[in-house]
């Protein structure tokens, strides 16, 4: 009798399985396209470095930095490596002082005309009629209100302080990106599942908060950016015309300061060069940002890639 072979059959050996299918760089989210791009990290790490400075302030320059010292006006050396203003204050521990003010009142001042702008664009655009012709009125008119008489009118007859300047800037810098968001709500407010949402009932609010906001996300990003980098620039504006709290240590007092003790007129370079550099290497580091979200966002700013060059036969 002859015994029936029972095994399977072998499997032939085809080596090991193919690894799953890398996930295309176009399919990625944006948030990792963005961090992705190399501008977008060099501002990232240029932020974070500035942050990190400002918060490690207390540690690095103990002390007040704004006491006044027996060594004034002294080039950078090993014991002031920024040198010292005409007071003799150390300009190295009122630049890292003028760090925390300056980048708080900054992004604040962007959060809260950003969060200003988003709620009358949405508002204007998804209510329409006489709501979104009453905020187009209210916005026509802070736009065509001068931006630097009225912040000098404000900040004037407003007690000094941070809260001042704040509310001084968010005032005035909310109504240009309030337009901009607007027109982007209102092409977004026609699309169809929009209407659909209409049709089933939902309430407004959620309409404009789950339906067109994140729709708007890349806009209102470059929104938030721009207004930072206005805040940063304004206050500094403000407080070296002198209409800041002076007692605040800030990168804006830091330049009203050197001016007032001639600082530019005795060649004493030191005591607003490192304040007037933090201030644009943070506008650039938020420009550079802003511009990787555009380039991420909007695919006709994206770099095309090169060709490649047949193979001759």
């Amino acid at each position: 009798m002859s015994v029936l072979d029972t095994r399977e059959p072998a499997v032939p050996d085809t080596g090991p399985a193919d690894p799953a299918p890398a996930r295309p760089p176009g399919r990625r989210s944006p948030l990792r396209r963005v961090l992705a791009d190399r501008k977008a990290r060099t501002g990232l790490l240029l932020l974070a470095a500035f942050a990190l400075l400002g918060l490690l302030a207390p540690v690095l320059a103990p002390g007040d930095p704004s006491l006044i010292g027996d060594s004034g006006a002294t080039p950078p050396s090993a014991r002031h490596w920024l040198g010292t203003t005409a007071k003799g204050q150390d300009v190295l521990a009122l630049t890292l002082w003028g760090a925390r003010s300056s980048m708080l009142v900054g992004f604040t001042v962007g959060l809260a005309a950003t969060l200003v702008a988003l709620l009358v664009g949405l508002a204007s655009a998804y209510l329409g009629r006489l709501v979104d012709d009453l905020l187009t009125l209210v916005t026509n008119i802070f736009l065509l209100l001068p931006g630097l008489p009225l912040l000098v009118i404000l900040a004037a007859f407003l007690p000094p302080g941070t809260t001042t300047v704040v509310l001084v800037l968010t005032v005035t810098g909310w109504a240009g990106s309030a337009r901009v968001l607007r027109a982007q709500a209102a092409s977004i407010r026609g699309k169809d599942f929009v209407a659909a949402a209409v049709v089933t009932g939902e309430r407004p609010l959620r309409i404009m908060f789950r339906e067109i906001l994140p729709n708007m996300a890349s806009v209102v990003m470059t929104t938030l950016l721009g207004c930072v980098i206005f805040g940063i620039g304004a206050q500094a504006g403000l407080e070296f015309l002198g209409l800041g709290d002076s007692s605040v240590v800030s990168w804006g007092t830091n330049l009203y300061w050197a001016g007032n003790d001639g600082a530019l007129m005795t060649g004493a370079w030191w005591a607003f060069v490192p304040s007037g550099l933090c201030i644009a290497l943070v506008a650039f580091a938020l420009a550079l940002v802003n511009y990787a979200v555009d380039e991420v966002t909007n695919p006709r700013l994206r770099p095309r890639r090169a060709s490649r060059p047949k193979e001759k036969r």
